[in-house]
C-alpha cells in the first residue's frame, strides 16, 4: 500500500495568533502519528519551519521543495527525508503537486493564497481530483470563503467550486477525511 503524502502549505511566517503556530505543530505531529508523509515548502521559519520540525521529532517523513532564491530568505530546511532546490515557483508548486495525494492549507500569505487557488482551478478544470482542506483555525479562512461565495454570487464562478474544497475547524476533522484515501 502507498504511503499517502500530504501537502500543507503554510506561511513562512508565524502569524500574530499563537494558535496558527500550535496548529502547525499539531498538523506535524498528527502526520507523523499517521506515518503520512509531509510534502511542504522546504523552508525552516515561520509556520513550514514549526510543521516540519514536529513531523520529524515525531519519527515522520518530510519532502521539502524549495526554489533557489528562496534558500536564504525562506532558510531552506536540509535536514529533511528528501530535500529537493528547483530553478523557480513554477517548478516547486510542480514537484509539490506532483509528489502529494492531499493539500491541506494552513494559515498563510500571498504564496498559500497562490498555492490553494492553483490547486482549486486545477481541480476545477479537471487536472486533478485530489481533496484540499483548508484548516480554518481561529476564523483565519472565513475572510477567503466569503470572497469565493461573493464570486459565486457574482456569477463568476457555479456554486460546483465549492465541490472542489473544504474547510474545516480542527485536524482531527482532516484527518477522518485523509484516512479515508
Amino acid at each position: 500500500m502507498k504511503k499517502l503524502s500530504v501537502c500543507v502549505f503554510c506561511g513562512a511566517r508565524s502569524g500574530e495568533n499563537p494558535a496558527f503556530q500550535d496548529i502547525a505543530t499539531d498538523m506535524g505531529q498528527m502526520l507523523a502519528d499517521q506515518n503520512w508523509r509531509l510534502v511542504y515548502g522546504a523552508g525552516d521559519i515561520g509556520l513550514m519551519g514549526a510543521v516540519a520540525r514536529a513531523t520529524q521529532n515525531a519519527g515522520g517523513e518530510t519532502f521539502g521543495v524549495i526554489p533557489e532564491h528562496l534558500l536564504q530568505l525562506e532558510v531552506g530546511k536540509t535536514d529533511l527525508s528528501k530535500f529537493i532546490v528547483t530553478e523557480n515557483m513554477h517548478e516547486r508548486k510542480k514537484v509539490m503537486f506532483m509528489n502529494s495525494d492531499a493539500f491541506v492549507v494552513l494559515p498563510g500569505g500571498a504564496g498559500s493564497l497562490d498555492e490553494f487557488f492553483e490547486v482549486l482551478t486545477w481541480g476545477q478544470i479537471g487536472l486533478h481530483k485530489k481533496p484540499i482542506f483548508l484548516l480554518n483555525v481561529a476564523g483565519y479562512w472565513d475572510p477567503l470563503i466569503a470572497l469565493i461565495d461573493h464570486v459565486i454570487a457574482q456569477g463568476f464562478a457555479d456554486t460546483s467550486l465549492c465541490d472542489y474544497f473544504h474547510a474545516y475547524g480542527t485536524i482531527e476533522e482532516i484527518k477522518g477525511h485523509l484516512s479515508t484515501l
